[in-house]
């Protein structure tokens, strides 16, 4: 079960969730507002953070910028904002999912486990058998080291919150092939269904304004039109 940090100032909606995580055996932190949650976040040291965007003062967009500026921590946005633009600036912003309040308990449930798989060290007991990697590759400028999970540019390591990092790691171990969006939402966000494919746009510009030299000319994410994206190749 996770630790989940719960950054929502609706006091019902607080406890409905709070209830809802409880009984599946989560261990729950809450906060009212954005600075309480921030500070929250070093003494709780959650797994996962579910988060409002509609705060009083610091607002949830930049309690979720201030989080990725040195943390991996999956974080899910809880909004009753479910507008195109609000998505897409949540996700911009560093959010690895999106939830339109109010969510069942079973839907968060679901992509709560999808988002905390994609940060969980491979159990070696299920991996399937193949050859080991031999040490970081080199594509480019990017040095990319799956074993340790590092990314890195020119020497320098490029922090990646967890989905923008997983699908950087699932399309670089085939440079070329193109996957479309449904596909990798299936594979990198583990949905079974058919999911919002914005999540992968969202997580595509985040990765290139972090990975490419002109993110406006991608050399890294390609984009295939009509189709979807493949890695390089470079």
């Amino acid at each position: 079960m996770a630790r989940v940090l719960l950054i929502e100032d609706d006091p019902a909606v607080r406890k409905g969730v709070v209830l809802a995580l409880r009984r599946r055996g989560h261990e729950t932190a809450t906060t009212e507002t954005g600075e309480q949650g921030l500070q929250a976040l070093g003494d709780f040291r959650p797994d996962l953070v579910l988060l409002d965007l509609m705060l009083p003062g610091v607002s949830g967009l930049e309690v979720c910028r201030r989080i990725r500026e040195s943390s991996r921590v999956p974080i899910i946005i809880l909004s009753a904002r479910g507008e195109e633009l609000d998505m897409i600036f949540g996700l911009e912003a560093g959010a690895d999912d999106y939830l339109v309040k109010p969510a069942s308990s079973e839907l968060m449930e679901a992509r709560m486990r999808a988002v905390l798989r994609r940060v969980a060290p491979p159990d070696p007991e299920l991996a399937e058998p193949g050859p080991c990697p031999e040490g970081p590759e080199s594509h480019g400028s990017l040095t990319i080291d799956r074993s340790a999970l590092m990314i890195s540019k020119n020497g320098s390591e490029i922090p990646l919150a967890p989905a923008e990092l997983k699908l950087l790691l699932f399309l670089s171990e085939t440079p070329g092939r193109v996957y479309t969006r449904q596909q990798l939402l299936e594979r990198v966000w583990e949905y079974t269904f058919h999911g919002d494919v914005r999540l992968v746009d969202a997580c595509v510009l985040r990765l290139r304004g972090r990975v490419e030299d002109d993110p406006r000319n991608p050399a890294v994410i390609q984009t295939v039109r009509g189709f979807g994206y493949r890695f390089g190749p470079l």
